[in-house]
C-alpha cells in the first residue's frame, strides 16, 4: 500500500472544478486576471490564491475592533465586523457549494467585502459620505485598499464582487458567486442583530412580528436555515434569487430592525458621539497632514488622504486619536 499523498497541483483543481461544479460557476481558468500579470502558483488556483492575501492583510485583522451595531459593548459575544465577516463567509460558502459554484471566489469576496468599512460601522460611513463631494462608499473603500493602500494584486472577479455587494448598486456584480455574497451578507446581519439586541435586552422573542417567527421559526440557526432555502428554491440558471415568500419575510424583519434597533432613541444619541469622533478626526488630519503615515500622503487632496486614514481606524484607535484632541 503506497503510504504517500497524491499531491493535487493547481492543474488538477482547475480541472475538478470542471467535473464538480455547476456550467453557471466562474471557473477559475476563465478568470480575466489580475492588473499586474503574475506567475501562477503551482497549486493554487487564482481564487485560492485571492482568498489567502486577503486574509492575511492588515485590513483585514482590523475588522476584530470594528463596530457592527453595538459600539463598544460590554459583554465578550456581541458581533464585531470581524466575526460578522466570518459568518457570511460560512453562508456564503454553504450556498456556494450548494449550487455548484466556486466556494473559493466566494470566499475571497466575502472576507473581503468589508475591510473598507469605516470605524462606527454605517454611522462613520455616512459622515465621510457627507464630507466628500463625490460620496464616499465602504465597498469602493474596499477596493481601494485591495488596490492602493495595501495593494494584494486581487483578481478582476474579487475585486468586482467586493465593489458591488452592497444592494445599494443597480448595477449586479458579475458572477452569481458575487450575487451569494449579497444574500449572504443580508442574511447573516439580519440574524445576528436580532440575537445581538435580544442579548442586550432591547428586544425580547415575543416581540418579534409573528408572522416573522412562524415563517422562520425562533432567531439563531433555524432563521438562517430557513433563508438559506429560500435562496436554494429561487435560484437557477437566471441567476441567484431567493423565494419571494421568504424575501418579504426577510424585508419585514429589515424594517422591523431599523424601527426597534438600528434608529432607536439610544443608537442616535450614541451615532451623534461617533458622528463627532470621526468628524474632528477627518478635519484635524486634513488641517495636520504631516501627522499622517506615509501611506496615506497619496497624490490626491489632504481632505481625500486624511479620509483614507480615518476611514481605515478600528473604533478604538479611532477614539484614542480623538482624545488626543
Amino acid at each position: 500500500m503506497n503510504d504517500s499523498f497524491i499531491l493535487r497541483d493547481r492543474n488538477w483543481r482547475e480541472a475538478n472544478e470542471r467535473v464538480t461544479l455547476s456550467s453557471n460557476a466562474t471557473f477559475s481558468n476563465n478568470s480575466k486576471g489580475r492588473e499586474v500579470e503574475e506567475e501562477p502558483d503551482l497549486f493554487r488556483t487564482i481564487f485560492e490564491r485571492d482568498r489567502d492575501r486577503i486574509i492575511h492583510s492588515k485590513a483585514f485583522r482590523r475588522l476584530k475592533h470594528k463596530t457592527q451595531v453595538f459600539m463598544n459593548p460590554d459583554g465578550d459575544h456581541f458581533i464585531t465586523r470581524m466575526t460578522h465577516t466570518l459568518q457570511v463567509t460560512q453562508i456564503g460558502r454553504s450556498i456556494a457549494k450548494t449550487l455548484g459554484l466556486n466556494p473559493d471566489l466566494t470566499e475571497a469576496i466575502c472576507l473581503g467585502h468589508d475591510v473598507g468599512h469605516s470605524p462606527f460601522g454605517h454611522t462613520g460611513e455616512d459622515v465621510l459620505d457627507e464630507m466628500l463631494d463625490d460620496g464616499w462608499s465602504h465597498s469602493e473603500n474596499s477596493v481601494k485598499i485591495f488596490k492602493q493602500i495595501e495593494p494584494l494584486n486581487l483578481s478582476y472577479e474579487t475585486i468586482n464582487g467586493i465593489k458591488f455587494h452592497p444592494w445599494k448598486y443597480e448595477e449586479a456584480p458579475e458572477t452569481p458567486e458575487a450575487m451569494v455574497c449579497r444574500f449572504a451578507d443580508r442574511i447573516a446581519y439580519l440574524t445576528h442583530d436580532v440575537e445581538d439586541a435580544i442579548r442586550a435586552d432591547i428586544l425580547h422573542e415575543n416581540d418579534i412580528p409573528k408572522n416573522i417567527t412562524k415563517l422562520l421559526g425562533s432567531p439563531g440557526k433555524q432563521w438562517i436555515n430557513n433563508l438559506i432555502s429560500g435562496v436554494f428554491k429561487a435560484s437557477n440558471t437566471k441567476g441567484i434569487n431567493m423565494d419571494s415568500e421568504i424575501l418579504e419575510c426577510m424585508n419585514v424583519l429589515r424594517d422591523f430592525m431599523f424601527e426597534n434597533v438600528y434608529l432607536r432613541k439610544e443608537t442616535i444619541e450614541e451615532r451623534k458621539e461617533a458622528r463627532e469622533v470621526v468628524e474632528k478626526l477627518v478635519i484635524n488630519f486634513t488641517e495636520n497632514p504631516k501627522l499622517l503615515p506615509e501611506q496615506y500622503r497619496a497624490d490626491q487632496t489632504d481632505l481625500e488622504n486624511a479620509v483614507d486614514y480615518v476611514a481605515g481606524m478600528t473604533d478604538r484607535f479611532a477614539l484614542k486619536e480623538f482624545s488626543k484632541l
